[in-house]
């Protein structure tokens, strides 16, 4: 596995395991706001092949809110 598919697949789980952890009872709601988005934030380039060609993420239908 490259490097940067080892960090990638790493780091979503850990937000994986950050999601499950805020469904239990008593979970720390602060620690999961401050980590989670430090996890989101230091996500690395998904690795080749995770989506299918020509695909733009910046594409698709506008949020709720957002203008068109």
């Amino acid at each position: 596995m490259c490097p940067n598919c080892d960090d990638f697949a790493r780091t979503v789980l850990l937000l994986g395991q950050l999601a499950l952890y805020g469904d239990t009872d008593g979970a720390d709601f602060d620690f999961i706001e401050i980590v989670g988005a430090s996890l989101a934030a230091s996500l690395p380039e998904p690795p080749p092949g995770t989506f299918p060609p020509g695909f733009d993420p910046n594409s698709g239908p506008p949020y709720p809110g957002e203008e068109a």
